[in-house]
């Protein structure tokens, strides 16, 4: 399959770059495999939720909300940034949410699967959290090239000025 044929065209939205064309299965997936795997197991089966008793009950709801809300809050923000407005001029994003990573939607649903797991510590969720990490690097570099062959140097100047996925704790 030539790399056209991997690429999900936005054709009625020229601003956009398009994105890896089994994205959206991918991610539909994962999702229902790792809710499938997390109900089961942390609620049915109790099979790998051993470390979820010696940790209250309150903290980790406290913890899991915490984290899903902020989860929430990257991925409606990038959401919001991408598909809220069409741009005249098509360009590299720079503003709210795409300052702390490059991908924010990404990294708001690998927080999501996080959260949850916070909430259980289903051992087994966190093996297919793993893989769901990896499928997220993998459409991410993949849509870089992407926006790096229609946005060039401006893209790869983004690339030297934020992280991937993991917001940087100090500017350098």
């Amino acid at each position: 399959m030539s790399n056209d044929k991997k690429v999900k065209k936005h054709n009625d939205r020229p601003d956009l770059a398009g994105e890896h064309f089994y994205g959206d299965f991918g991610q539909l997936i994962f999702l229902v495999v790792f809710l499938a795997a997390w109900i089961l197991d942390s609620f049915i089966f109790h099979y790998s939720t051993f470390i979820s008793k010696y940790i209250p009950l309150i903290i980790r709801i406290i913890f899991s909300a915490i984290i899903l809300i902020y989860s929430g809050f990257l991925a409606r923000s990038g959401l919001k940034i991408v598909f809220g407005e069409i741009r005249k001029e098509p360009c590299v994003i720079k503003n709210g949410v795409f300052k702390i990573v490059r991908h924010p939607i990404y990294l708001g649903a690998i927080l999501l699967y996080f959260g949850l797991i916070v909430l259980t510590f289903s051992l087994i969720s966190v093996f297919i959290w793993i893989l769901i990490i990896i499928f997220y690097y993998i459409i991410s570099k993949y849509e870089e090239k992407i926006l790096t062959k229609k946005f060039g140097n401006a893209y790869l100047q983004y690339i030297t000025e934020v992280p991937m996925l993991i917001p940087r704790i100090f500017k350098r």
